[in-house]
């Protein structure tokens, strides 16, 4: 438990930064020492504490003064938080949680014993990674955790694989179950619906199926466009939505598009899903995957070199099973061979599997860069020098050279410019400017995670 002061200094800093940023790199420090001369903040990895070394250090000697604790010195250190300690173990179920899943499983062997999983312990709030790309589904998972069934009902996240989604709406299960271990709380995917229904009708006992799904709490399904299609499973899920929505009851759904997209997904149910919240989860930004290399990595006690973590978050930027799946072989291929993990060796393991568009070609550069941007593409194909228009303009001549080695002539024709020493002066300015400009980075790091995804 944290100490007052500490309380007070997290509360204020709460307020001047924003939610994914104190999510990220502050809720989960400690005071760990308090003298007159330092002051000892713990941290659960060698990331955060590199980002608040760096980039936070500040604020926490603002804050802290503003506390009446001004010390000559601030130290980060390393400590394994409970959270963490139960990530990073097979996980231990407390006694209320057995008991829910004791329950569960009651209901569950007069149905079936083969299919229904439930939640997975390991997948909470305090263990995502919190990014641009995912921010606005986590403030409203944990604004339903605090408030079951009132807000954003039904909640449904939509995206495509390997971002998060699952892990996200079984931490708002979890959040809910730590908050009151009697709450009824089902996770499960489409295909274990389905099973189970099919299941129900053969042993002739959909009374028991409809009863344990309309009396839940809290219903969390997984992948709902698979429901497209299957006009019996579509009428069942039909009924049991209408019930609990009419009692109050929390519904949460995950779908790789939105409802209106699904082909042959009943308009009823379409209409359903949209009377709450939908939101978009977007792949994780350049910042957000080098947090998800590194705390991956800290979970195995490997420390990765900066420009490896960014190397990897450069080169992998579909989704984050990915990431992790690269991570796992650069850390499997050291292993085996004693070495430490550097940028030559990952370079050499992962350098050719980048996941590169077979013919990207220079227009779906420059169409991607206006679309990021905003800018009409005529605009930046054109003659205009505005601000807002020649900085995108320089990028695109950056990732055309970057990305597709184009000679600096050919940019500059790409561009619809005469002269090719504008493309070589955009390319080395941009080059210059995003050693030193995050947002800019950010900037080129989503272009091209947009072209590759």
């Amino acid at each position: 438990m944290n100490s007052p002061l500490w309380q007070a200094v997290l509360g204020e800093i709460e307020l001047s930064v924003s939610r994914g940023n104190y999510i990220t790199w502050f809720k989960n420090t400690q005071l760990v020492q308090q003298t007159d001369e330092l002051v000892i903040i713990g941290v659960p990895n060698i990331f955060i504490k590199q980002q608040l070394e760096k980039k936070f250090n500040s604020i926490f000697v603002e804050t802290l003064k503003k506390n009446g604790v001004t010390p000559e010195k601030i130290e980060y250190k390393i400590v394994a938080t409970e959270s963490r300690k139960s990530t990073e173990t097979e996980p231990i179920l407390s006694h209320e949680s057995k008991t829910v899943i004791t329950q569960q499983k009651v209901i569950a062997n007069t149905i079936s014993q083969s299919y229904r999983q439930g939640l997975n312990e390991r997948y909470t709030f305090d263990n995502f990674i919190v990014g641009s790309g995912n921010e606005l589904a986590f403030a409203a998972c944990q604004s339903i955790a605090a408030n079951p069934g009132f807000r954003y009902n039904p909640l449904l996240l939509y995206g495509g694989v390997g971002i998060g989604k699952t892990h996200l709406i079984q931490a708002v299960g979890n959040a809910i179950l730590l908050n009151n271990p009697d709450a009824k709380v089902l996770y499960i995917t489409t295909e274990q619906f389905v099973q189970e229904f099919v299941e129900a009708l053969r042993f002739r006992k959909t009374n028991d199926f409809a009863t344990h799904y309309r009396t839940a709490d809290v219903l969390i399904v997984d992948d709902i466009q698979f429901i497209a299609g299957k006009e019996k499973i579509q009428e069942e899920f039909f009924h049991t939505f209408n019930a609990l929505h009419q009692a109050n009851k929390q519904i949460i759904l995950s779908s790789d598009r939105l409802p209106k997209d699904i082909p042959t997904l009943e308009e009823r149910l379409q209409s359903r899903f949209a009377w709450g919240m939908s939101i978009d989860m977007q792949n994780p930004d350049f910042e957000t995957r080098c947090a998800i290399v590194q705390i991956k990595a800290q979970v195995n006690e490997i420390y990765l070199p900066n420009d490896v973590v960014e190397f990897l978050a450069t080169n992998i930027q579909t989704n984050v099973r990915e990431l992790e799946g690269a991570l796992n072989q650069l850390l499997a291929f050291c292993e085996m061979r004693s070495l430490t993990p550097n940028l030559d060796i990952a370079a050499s393991v992962l350098g050719s599997n980048r996941s590169r568009p077979k013919h990207l070609s220079a227009k779906q550069i420059i169409e991607r860069t206006a679309k990021h941007f905003q800018v009409p593409l005529e605009d930046i194909m054109g003659p205009k020098r505005d601000k807002d228009i020649v900085v995108p303009r320089q990028i695109a001549m950056y990732i055309l050279r970057s990305e597709l080695h184009l000679s600096f002539p050919k940019i500059a024709r790409e561009l619809g410019r005469k002269d090719h020493t504008t493309a070589i002066h955009s390319v080395e300015k941009i080059e210059r400017e995003s050693q030193i400009d995050s947002s800019l980075r950010t900037a080129i790091a989503e272009i091209k995670e947009r072209l590759y995804a």
